[in-house]
Parts: C-alpha cells; sequence; structure tokens
C-alpha cells in the first residue's frame, strides 16, 4: 500500500510540473501568448482616445507611414483609454495606446513612447491660451495674466494626480493653489481685482486641461472674477472660442493636435501666451514591452 501511495504520490507530481511546463510554453513573462506575433497579442489594434483629436489622427498616419496595414486605432474617451491600460497592465498583457505629455499616466505606471523615425507625430508642440479676436483690448488685465500664465510637466503632473484621488476638480486644484503660492504670486504680479467680471473659459475633457483650466479658474475665482467653465470636445471648443460665446481656452495645443482647428479660425482669435512648453505625442506601451522600441517594431 505504501508502494502504491509513493507511485501515485511521484506521477501527481510529475503531472503538476507537465502542466507548468505546458503554461510556461504558450505564456511570456509579460502574460502574453509567445507563440503569436506582437500585432496578433494586440488583436492589431492602437487604443486611441476621441476621433477628433490631433493624437489620433496622427496614430492614423503612423499607420500609413509604418505599413501597419493590419492596424486600425480603437477611438474612445480618454478614461475609457486608461481604464483598457489599467487592465493591461493588471493583467501584464501588451497593449498600445495614443500617449502625450504631460499626464498623471507616466507618474502612475512604468511606461516609454515608442521611436518615431518618421515623425508621424511631429516635433514636440506647445499649449497655448487662446481668446477671441478683440479680448485683449476688453480684458487688458485677463490678457496680461494669461501671458503670465506658465508652469512645467512637473506642476500639471501633480495636479493631475491630485485630481485622480479626489472627484472633485476644483478642489485638487485649490490645494495645489493653496501649496504653491509663490508660483501664483508670479503669475498674478501686477494683476487687478476682478470685481464680479465675467469670463467663460472652455475645454476639453483631457486630464491635462481640466487640470489647467481648474488652477486658473482657483486663482481668478480669489481674484474676485466670476469664472464660468464648459467642457467641449475639440471642435466645438475651438468655434465657441472663435465666435465669443466663450471668451477663452487653455487647451491650444499647436502646431499639431489642433493645427485644422487653428488653421479654420486663425482669424477669429487670438494667442494670449504660451502656458506650458515641449509637450510630446506618440504611441505609449509598458516597458514590460521590451521587444516593442520602435512604431515598426509593431510589424513583427
Amino acid at each position: 500500500m505504501k508502494k502504491f501511495s509513493a507511485i501515485l504520490l511521484t506521477m501527481i507530481v510529475a503531472a503538476a510540473f507537465a502542466l507548468v511546463g505546458c503554461g510556461s510554453s504558450d505564456k511570456g513573462s509579460s502574460g502574453s501568448d509567445s507563440s503569436k506575433s506582437i500585432g496578433e497579442q494586440l488583436n492589431y489594434t492602437i487604443t486611441g482616445i476621441d476621433p477628433g483629436a490631433g493624437v489620433t489622427q496622427a496614430a492614423q498616419q503612423s499607420i500609413k507611414d509604418y505599413g501597419l496595414d493590419k492596424y486600425n486605432v480603437q477611438t474612445s474617451s480618454e478614461s475609457t483609454m486608461m481604464a483598457s491600460l489599467k487592465k493591461a497592465i493588471d493583467n501584464k498583457q501588451p497593449i498600445v495606446i495614443t500617449g502625450w505629455s504631460p499626464h498623471w499616466m507616466f507618474a502612475k505606471y512604468d511606461l516609454k513612447y515608442l521611436d518615431d523615425p518618421k515623425k508621424s507625430f511631429g516635433d514636440a508642440e506647445n499649449i497655448y491660451t487662446v481668446a477671441h479676436k478683440g479680448f485683449s483690448k476688453s480684458h487688458p488685465n485677463l490678457a496680461k495674466f494669461f501671458s503670465q500664465f506658465q508652469w512645467t510637466d512637473d506642476d500639471m503632473n501633480a495636479v493631475m494626480l491630485k485630481q485622480q484621488s479626489n472627484d472633485d476638480a476644483l478642489a485638487a486644484a485649490k490645494d495645489w493653489v493653496k501649496d504653491n503660492q509663490d508660483k501664483v504670486s508670479k503669475w498674478t504680479k501686477g494683476i487687478k481685482k476682478g470685481n464680479g467680471e465675467e469670463i467663460k473659459m472652455a475645454y476639453v475633457a483631457w486630464s491635462s486641461e481640466v487640470a489647467s483650466t481648474n488652477v486658473v479658474k482657483a486663482i481668478l475665482d480669489n481674484l474676485g472674477y466670476k469664472v464660468t467653465l464648459q467642457q467641449l470636445d475639440a471642435a466645438p471648443m475651438w468655434a465657441a472660442v472663435a465666435k465669443g460665446s466663450a471668451d477663452v481656452t487653455l487647451s491650444a495645443w499647436l502646431p499639431v493636435t489642433h493645427k485644422a482647428y487653428y488653421q479654420k479660425y486663425k482669424d477669429q482669435v487670438e494667442k494670449l501666451g504660451v502656458s506650458l512648453k515641449g509637450t510630446k505625442l506618440g504611441l505609449v506601451v509598458p516597458k514590460y514591452m521590451k521587444d516593442v522600441n520602435s512604431i515598426s517594431d509593431l510589424k513583427k
């Protein structure tokens, strides 16, 4: 009986090792099926944001530039894209998303941009503050403030991270403003009190723009202005500013992301200044995708 039990135990252990061995031969350390090409593992999908975004259009251009004929850009919202990224990272699965900096994702996850030697995504951009034509003459005090408002990736990332843990975006912005009075004092130097003067600000629902717009609202509220915020998609946002139904936007990414809108409305708007220099667009993957370092690697 003991001999039979020993034989049975040996058989069970051997079977267990066989099962482990089968699993490791099919799956790589990243949780993906190593027997499939990277394109097959990704289902030939680039996970993106809304169809009208410049980064989405650049991603579609990269498909042409790099001969990724089987691929498509799956459009959605930023929140949907980020949910897909989190799910993939939690399961250590491959994923490619349309990314941009600044964005809180780079502070939370280990990510990398794919090299883009063909410049499908262009060079670095700036984020401009844009107002309707004549705003500087009718609101010189506010125009001065917007020309002085300029911050860094680190500033914006700090606000975005606060807003990820706080459902109230304005409350998170107020906390950051309270803790960074040295920066605020530079932006508000020489700026007069608002005394209830109204200003309408439009923005797109990107984390970066939610951060900057709410920070500015918090500052202007403290100065006595009455600030109204309106969240819009990119096309209606530009139209609203151009037509004057909104006064200002801090969401103008140029020269690539919002090129088409600026070309359409450039005679109806004016640039008040650059709020952030040196943004970046591109395709982004988790760092555990060690064999994928360039957009061309997606053909493997």
